[in-house]
């Protein structure tokens, strides 16, 4: 089993300012968006290295939008003050606030030295996620040579947590590449 999880969880990624009176689209990193985007939920801003890079900002509103979120934010009246903050800027909450992953489910930070079992073979360990123009990619180590899997279904056919593997159903050729 993985170490425990870290004290901060990244739940959301800011995109940019929407409209003029200061609402931002918000990118979810949450499986669970309708339970952390509640009313009241302080986000705090995360560096690159996963703790706290500045003051928690408080929701006043989150809905969903599209394939994204729509924030209101308490003390950001207007477009300016949003475009004020870095881009792609990621918020998060406490680990002990969420709830933890299922067993078939990983946080992302347990992804990487995961093994990948093809056909009840294993062939492989993830050496990270990767974000892909339309959806995250599995960086997987195939005896020295680096393959990108798409992390979704029908490909990824199962995650086993407790075992930390996850088991693959390529289309023929993928792993040839």
């Amino acid at each position: 089993m993985a170490d425990a999880p870290p004290a901060w969880l990244a739940v959301a990624r800011l995109d940019k300012p929407h409209g003029l009176k200061g609402e931002a689209l918000v990118f979810a990193l949450t499986d669970d968006p309708d339970d952390v985007f509640t009313e009241g939920r302080f986000l705090v801003p995360l560096g690159a290295d996963g703790q706290p890079a500045g003051e928690p900002v408080r929701i006043v509103r989150a809905k969903r939008y599209h394939r994204q979120w729509l924030f209101r934010f308490a003390g950001v009246a207007d477009r300016t003050a949003l475009e004020q903050w870095p881009k792609a800027l990621t918020f998060g909450v406490p680990s002990r606030e969420l709830k933890p992953p299922r067993n078939d489910q990983l946080y992302r930070h347990e992804i990487a030295g995961v093994a990948v079992v093809v056909g009840g073979e294993t062939i492989g360990v993830v050496k990270a996620l990767a974000r892909g123009p339309g959806q995250d990619l599995l960086v997987i180590d195939i005896a020295g040579r680096e393959q990108l899997v798409p992390f979704r279904k029908p490909i990824v056919k199962r995650v086993d947590r407790a075992a930390r593997q996850i088991e693959l159903d390529p289309p023929p050729g993928l792993l040839d590449l």
